[in-house]
This record gives structure tokens, sequence and C-alpha cells, in this order.
């Protein structure tokens, strides 16, 4: 079985290639989306193994997106992990109140970002630090 498909969310480009370059050397295959309505678009079209969404975006925000995907049936069951560099309690909160199944904060480890992927496509991770 190959490695995960994953939709990346994140408008901006620097964070966008590096976060790609890091998976793809893993073997995973990343889409990209720049903005949230295009990474809802892509969330439906696609079916990914996994999202991956930055919570400040310029249109819609990442609690928008998760909310929006956690009510359609067809992407429902699709773990959406918010990578942010909010990382204060009440972000953390609110990140799971949206609905968000895990969290890794910025800026990104990328020696511990394969990992942390890793462990919450296999369902062992909730929350990474």
């Amino acid at each position: 079985m190959g490695k995960a498909k994953i939709l990346y969310i994140e408008d901006n480009l620097d964070n966008m290639t590096l976060v790609k370059r890091v998976l793809e050397i893993e073997g995973y295959e990343v889409i990209e989306a720049d903005n949230g309505r295009e990474g809802l678009a892509k969330a439906m079209s696609r079916r990914p193994d996994i999202i991956i969404t930055d919570i400040n975006l310029p249109d819609i925000d990442g609690y928008e997106i998760t909310d929006t995907l956690k009510k359609a049936k067809e992407t429902a069951h699709i773990p959406v992990i918010a990578m942010t560099a909010n990382v204060m309690k009440k972000d953390r909160e609110n990140v799971l109140q949206a609905g968000c199944d895990g969290y890794i904060s910025k800026p990104i480890d990328i020696d511990e970002l394969p990992n942390q992927i890793e462990n919450f496509l296999k369902g062992k991770s909730r929350w990474n630090k």
C-alpha cells in the first residue's frame, strides 16, 4: 500500500513549500490549496486520507473549514489537523471545539513532522505539541 494522500491548506508559500517537500520525501502525495474555499473543494473532489489546515487563512479560517468538513458525510471521517502558530491554551480549545482531530504548532519541526502525520493516520495521536 502506498503512502497517504494529504491535503495541505496553507496561504504562506514558504510554509507550503517546506511542508510539501518534507512530506513528499517521505512518500506522501501532497495536494495543495492556498485558501479555504479551494481547500474545501479539493477535500470534496480528491478525498484525501488526512487534511492539514492553517487556521489563519485569507478567506475562510481553519475553524470554518473543519466545521464544514465534519458536517459533510463525504468528509466527516477524514482526520483534520490544525497547523498554526496560535499556541495558547485557548487556541487549543478552539481547535478542539471546531472538531479538529489534532494540532501541530508552528514553527514546524521538520524532523518530527513525518512521525506526527504517521501517528495521526494510525490514530495513535490526538494532540501533538
